[in-house]
């Protein structure tokens, strides 16, 4: 027994037999220990005494760690003292051997009230099995546990429904997660058993195709992490999983994780429609009281009560609140019907019927499309897309039956393949979905709302090919819009947008928008004016459906920005005559003439924000929105000024102003990595307001890592003393990294790597920076910077979640691009200096 539950298997046996055979091993044990004790303490088997396998164990489903859910019965006839000593004898060798043991004594009638009591109890009866005793004790218990829980299932079911609905909340959906728990997580083993339980209350059942293996699937994955582990866990944590993955005999980790995705969608999926179908016998049975009074009298022909049919499109109608198809609707001869009934059904906000989509699949199969599609089932498609949220639980229940890869082959390479990007929140598939539903609430700002939400579809569909997923999805997507129906002006419309659909974000965020070349490369690349409105768009939409670290009011005004300047490009007029490097804002002005005065720092320190629901990205370069802020000179302390509560803080503005000397970028950097300020996105650059010598202009945005902000005071202080020399930066970041590193879980990051952006500027050399965001980066940067003896012109940072994408415009003294060879040994230099 030992050997098992710490590892060992049956030989020959996997998957379900070998947790079949562990049960057994475990049943054999169990009867041996419960047939001695009640040898010993005289009692008779027969006599009203029985011990009971519960739960998982009651299924007769062992994992190598799992709990043992047991339960001594007996009639209430036997004495206590001898039923405890039968307890302790069969308990104690349990918790000898080191094994989780969850036990109870009880008589039958004390079994249901603690199942009337609490309805985990209730759950664990209906799956128990007999170990050992008096059998007819047992079964009767059973029968009794059935019976009650159908008698009580109107009632606790929705109790049911409520405790899985608070678990998801709480542990999220294992289909999308990293590191998901395969028991706790909505789609895993907890939401199967509750499946379980629904099919034995008779009111409902689940879709049963696939459901199984899904089960069957994570149970076979939690035995290898349970054997990889020599742990009881439910958590496939990273590290975890090639062992895992080897274990099982699967090709690596991104296998296994998928999957684990596709069982866990499938399980999704049931319990969806399960619990509609609960919910639907309940309300009917609420109101049948009542409608039968009304129908009291009436004639056969004055109606039967069933729901009306209501036509929603041409062969499908709604009925009972679910999508189904028309009577005259024949799916064999209407290739178009799978996608008008989707379509509807996310029009209305409708589910579809699960047997309405198991005939829409027999009739994808059996008339597929033509290839090209024909113009309304592209118009479906797109009608379908521009849903908004509807789009995707149609989607899906189109996904549970493979109507979706019937469709749209490629769609299969993508579909639940894990994004291993901690920027990301969904799998491939379910990121184009999201994106098509950001881009739905962007159609009004775009001249061909149906080329924006395919292509929203499909920009990332060349992640599941080898090399840059723009490139060959730019291929991909061809073929895809070809298939689909668009002619060959869209088609390249549409490739175009899925080859550059991260050139707007990059560009803006990690170029300088003033220097000509670079409004140059975007304008040859797109070459339209309409083409650059849409991939606008997309831009905006692909970044909202990846996670909350990948747009703000700030990307979208740099985006904003970037796109005006190229629209006058495209239209052949000169750039807009707005802010540029040469021209800052009042304040910055304001702030560079009185640190050129003084001949120290000026600081300028706001508390941005933004209206809830989002702000307008063209309000400027920090983004729109009221703020508090407190400015310090020479000593002086302005009172803030404050605004009414009601926007959300988004972040901090620090604008510094500082008169140009040597080490002004790595000790601003250090001071802020020492105040615990991490630095979500940063731009440096040099103005002379007096004509009196530059001052350098950095505007930053930062964030407080725990605790609160940091007086404007203190940071003006220990930057006066930073340049000065007076306070030590890189060896008090050193303790803090120290400090850092006994505390850290020590995860393993990709290196850093550090490059020429060659022909980029015509005016600087850009190096670009990539590498694990970590206190003191930007500051270990600016001295190897410093330290090659370039001049930055401009800098301009981006954090992305855990990672960091800055570029780096510099010149050598005389204020020239760099020559090739110096610029590739800056790089190597400063890439050393991160190692």
């Amino acid at each position: 027994m030992r050997l098992l539950q710490s590892g060992g298997r049956p030989a020959g046996q996997e998957g379900p037999g070998r947790r079949a055979a562990l049960a057994r091993l475990t049943d054999d044990w169990l009867t041996g220990l419960f047939t001695h004790a009640t040898g010993e303490t005289d009692a008779d088997i027969g006599s009203g005494l029985a011990l009971v396998a519960v739960g998982g164990y009651g299924r007769g489903e062992l994992s190598p760690r799992s709990d043992l859910d047991l339960l001594l019965l007996h009639d209430g006839k036997t004495g206590a003292r001898t039923v405890a000593a039968l307890a302790d004898q069969l308990w104690y060798p349990v918790w000898d051997l080191g094994l989780a043991l969850d036990h109870s004594v009880r008589t039958p009638a004390e079994a249901r009230k603690a199942a009337r009591d609490d309805l985990k109890v209730q759950l664990g009866l209906l799956d128990a099995r007999h170990l050992a005793g008096d059998p007819e004790l047992t079964g009767a218990l059973r029968g009794t546990a059935l019976a009650d829980w159908r008698e009580q299932a109107p009632k606790r079911l929705p109790e049911l429904h409520e405790i899985c609905r608070e678990r998801a909340a709480r542990q999220g959906e294992l289909q999308y997660l990293l590191e998901p728990d395969l028991k706790e997580a909505r789609g895993g083993l907890r939401d199967a058993t509750a499946l379980r339980a629904v099919a034995a209350s008779w009111l409902a059942d689940a879709p049963r195709e696939g459901l199984e293996a899904a089960r069957t699937r994570l149970l076979d994955v939690r035995d290898a992490l349970h054997l990889s582990t020599g742990r009881a866990t439910d958590r496939l944590a990273l590290q975890e999983q090639d062992q895992v993955a080897e274990a099982l005999g699967v090709l690596d980790a991104d296998v296994l994780l998928r999957q684990v995705y596709e069982s866990a969608r499938t399980i999704s999926y049931a319990s969806d429609v399960t619990w509609r179908e609960v919910g639907r016998v309940l309300r009917a049975r609420s109101v049948r009281p009542v409608l039968r009074g009304l129908l009291k009298g009436r004639t056969a022909g004055g109606g039967s009560g069933r729901g009306e049919r209501s036509p929603l499109a041409e062969g499908v109608v709604e009925l009972d609140g679910e999508v189904v198809l028309a009577r005259t609707a024949r799916p064999e001869r209407d290739a178009v019907l799978p996608l008008r009934a989707a379509a509807a059904a996310a029009q209305t906000g409708l589910p579809l019927s699960p047997h309405a989509v198991r005939r829409l699949r027999t009739a994808a199969t059996s008339r597929p499309l033509p290839v090209p599609w024909p113009a309304e089932a592209r118009e479906q498609l797109v009608t379908l897309l521009g849903a908004g949220a509807q789009t995707v639980p149609v989607w899906e229940a189109l996904e549970a039956e493979g109507i979706v890869t019937w469709l749209l082959p490629d769609w299969e390479r993508v579909r639940c393949r894990p994004q291993r990007n901690a920027v990301h929140r969904w799998t491939v598939d379910r990121h184009l979905i999201e994106t098509a539903v950001r881009a739905s609430a962007l159609t009004r700002r775009v001249h061909r709302p149906d080329l924006l939400l395919v292509a929203a579809l499909l920009h990332d569909i060349g992640k599941g090919w080898p090399g840059d997923h723009s490139v060959s999805g730019e291929t991909i997507a061809r073929d895809m819009a070809s298939r689909i129906g668009f002619d060959a002006r869209d088609v390249t419309v549409i490739a175009t947008l899925v080859r550059h659909h991260l050139l707007l974000i990059e560009t803006a965020t990690r170029r300088d928008l003033d220097d000509p070349a670079t409004v140059d490369a975007v304008a040859d690349t797109v070459g339209h004016a309409g083409t650059l409105e849409l991939l606008h768009a997309l831009t905006e939409a692909d970044a909202l459906a990846t996670g909350p670290a990948a747009w703000s009011a700030w990307r979208g005004s740099l985006v904003a920005d970037l796109v005006k300047r190229v629209t006058a490009r495209l239209a052949g007029e000169a750039a807009p005559q707005g802010r540029t490097a040469d021209e800052p804002t009042a304040e910055q002005e304001s702030l560079a003439v009185e640190a050129s005065r003084a001949g120290g720092p000026v600081l300028a320190l706001h508390t941005r924000s933004e209206t809830p629901g989002g702000s307008d990205p063209v309000s400027g370069p920090t983004g729109a929105g009221p703020y508090t802020g407190t400015r310090v000179g020479t000593g002086l302390v302005a009172e803030p000024v404050r605004e009414p509560p009601e926007p959300e803080p988004v972040g901090v503005e620090l604008l510094m102003a500082v008169p140009d000397q040597p080490g002004v970028l790595p000790a601003a950097a250090g001071v802020l990595a020492m105040h615990r300020l991490t630095v979500r996105a940063a731009d440096l650059r040099s103005v002379d307001p007096l004509g009196e010598g530059p001052v350098l202009l950095l505007s930053w945005r930062v964030a407080v890592e725990y605790g609160s902000l940091p007086q404007s005071v203190r940071l003006r202080a220990d930057l006066v003393r930073a340049l000065d020399g007076s306070l030590d930066v890189p060896a008090r970041l050193a303790e803090r990294e120290q400090a850092y590193a006994r505390r850290s879980r020590g995860v393993q990051a990709p290196p850093p790597r550090v490059t020429v952006a060659a022909g980029t500027s015509q005016l600087a050399t850009v190096i670009e920076v990539r590498a694990q965001d970590a206190q003191g980066l930007l500051h270990r940067i600016g001295r190897a910077l410093e330290a090659a003896r370039v001049a930055v012109r401009s800098a301009h940072v981006s954090t992305l979640g855990a990672n960091a994408v800055d570029a780096f415009y510099v010149t050598d003294e005389k204020g020239e691009p760099l020559s090739d060879a110096v610029a590739a040994e800056v790089a190597q230099a400063v890439e050393r200096a991160l190692k």
